[in-house]
């Protein structure tokens, strides 16, 4: 059990049941300074750019504007992305996070590039992270297998997007060795599709992704499609991957629907050892006030029935799924 974060629910436990104990108040003997040190929460997000950034921002602002009965502090934080928040998790230097469900998949086995078991437990499935590769429209690039020999962005350093871009380029034959990878942010890969320094990149999140409107306004795209087989290959095979529509119209010149790929769902999660009476009224806010979290951004509207509770191959830590089963949603069995 890491220190740092047991100390720190400990913490927030002892004043939840003060706090219930008198009626909601927080004890008169607790000073200012404690109260802010107690309550503090911090969640990991990802670098700007990406949907993970400004969907981490609504759910912090969210817990935050609720967190008056609690005495919460939520604060969002810019991180590289899911691998670095999954390791200070460990470390106790966040409390929550946001992760590609993909990447935890193979975390919480220790499987791939984790070498050991990582103690991850998820709070609520999100929003799918419906990604792909695009290139410019007037280049030579037009299908997946033409990314041999070309520049490509695959994402930031040490974000762990090598868990799912791997599979899918193995998929369509190719590997990391086939072209030159580049690692950029999501922002950053926009830049260098723009001004030519990219033939490629792989983009997305939530539905619509920010980089992806953002490459789309500023010069023709094409979106590359994804080969049938090699779809249904990548859906039966990793239970990460799910089929995923992008309407027609989401992006400026995407006149026809793009069947593309869920390449693992966002989710929230915390540590296995996060102290049940947190995760529980964390998991409960967000869920009561889940309109506002939509009208920050329509990531949000994934915050349902018949999502936050589907299993994305990552235990659920005990304090959600208490909740989940008050409210009859938790799939017993």
């Amino acid at each position: 059990m890491n220190p740092n974060l047991s100390r720190r629910f400990a913490l927030l436990a002892t004043v939840l049941a003060l706090a219930a104990a008198c009626g909601g108040g927080a004890p008169d003997t607790t000073s200012e300074a404690e109260v802010a040190e107690r309550h503090f929460l911090s969640i990991g997000t990802a670098p700007p750019g990406g949907a993970f950034f400004v969907v981490g921002g609504a759910l912090a602002e969210v817990l935050d504007s609720h967190g008056g009965e609690w005495g919460w502090q939520v604060a969002a934080e810019a991180t590289k992305g899911t691998q670095e928040n999954l390791r200070r998790l460990a470390l106790g230097d966040l409390d929550l996070a946001l992760a590609n469900s993909a990447i935890t998949y193979f975390a919480v086995r220790g499987e791939g590039s984790w070498s050991e078991v990582q103690e991850v437990r998820s709070v609520m499935t999100l929003a799918p992270n419906v990604a792909l590769f695009l290139a410019p429209a007037s280049g030579a690039v037009e299908r997946i297998p033409d990314l041999a020999g070309r520049r490509v962005s695959v994402g930031p350093a040490g974000a762990g997007f090598e868990a799912f871009v791997g599979p899918i380029l193995e998929a369509h034959g190719l590997t990391y060795d086939d072209f030159t990878p580049i690692n950029a942010t999501q922002a950053g890969a926009v830049d260098l599709l723009a001004d030519g320094s990219a033939d490629a990149a792989f983009l997305g999140g939530a539905v619509p992704t920010a980089s992806i409107t953002q490459a789309a306004a500023g010069q023709e795209i094409r979106f590359l499609p994804f080969e049938p087989e090699a779809r249904e290959r990548l859906t039966t095979e990793y239970p990460f991957f799910r089929p995923a529509t992008i309407p027609a119209g989401t992006y400026r010149g995407q006149d026809e629907e793009f069947a593309g790929l869920d390449v693992g769902s966002m989710h929230l999660v915390t540590s296995a050892d996060a102290d049940e009476e947190l995760v529980y009224q964390v998991t409960r806010v967000l869920w009561e006030h889940r309109a506002e979290v939509v009208e920050r951004h329509p990531a949000g509207r994934a915050i349902r029935a018949d999502n936050v509770a589907r299993d994305a191959g990552t235990p659920f830590h005990p304090g959600a799924i208490r909740f989940y089963r008050e409210i009859g949603i938790w799939p017993e069995g």
